[in-house]
């Protein structure tokens, strides 16, 4: 048998990752904007490139990685764990950073990691993948990064999501910080956005 040829990660690390890095540095810093990201190659499916793209920038040794079981895939998690040395959670609550198929119906944050009163960094950000994303319209997004308000269009995801997000803000500082990936483009709700659906 035939072995798989592992596809490329940052072909060029120092100039890709500060690209990548300065994408989502600003989808974070303007909630509900969208941003992309592109790979010379596409990941192994189904890792999208927008998640590929983030979990090079940012995983390590010292990131412990936790995917959603309808998103993994042998080729995938070879993929993370060649390009990144990514340590793997035991479990969904003890990741730093969760991948997540959103469009199979996230209605609770509560089972990820929350971060202290202490150290709120020490939180989960979840990285979740939609159908796709769409600027100036859909949900009503407010708060600190949002000069009045923003609008994005999430497609596929239930509206338990934005339940879901809404107790996430509520919790503040606790709580987790979500990345949306549609294909190669990016938005960010920190936990202190406000949706209104």
């Amino acid at each position: 048998m035939a072995s798989m040829i592992m596809p490329a990660g940052l072909t060029d690390p120092a100039i890709e990752s500060q690209g990548i890095f300065r994408a989502v540095l600003n989808a974070f810093s303007h909630p509900g904007t969208v941003r992309t990201v592109h790979l010379k190659e596409h990941p192994p499916a189904p890792l999208m490139v927008g998640t590929a793209a983030f979990g090079l920038m940012l995983l390590d040794m010292s990131t412990p990685l936790w995917v959603d079981p309808t998103l993994e895939s042998a080729g995938a998690r070879d993929y993370l764990g060649f390009h990144t040395g990514c340590a793997w959670a035991k479990d969904a609550g003890s990741a730093a950073f969760v991948i997540l198929d959103a469009t199979a119906g996230v209605s609770d944050f509560s089972g990820f990691s929350q971060g202290t009163l202490e150290y709120p960094d020490r939180s989960a950000t979840l990285i979740c993948q939609v159908d796709g994303l769409s600027g100036g319209e859909g949900t009503r997004l407010t708060g600190p990064g949002i000069e009045v308000e923003n609008r994005l269009a999430v497609h596929g995801v239930a509206s338990s999501f934005w339940d879901a997000l809404e107790r996430n803000r509520r919790a503040f500082p606790l709580g987790v910080d979500v990345v949306l990936i549609a294909k190669n483009r990016i938005a960010c709700l920190p936990r202190t956005t406000k949706a209104e659906v």
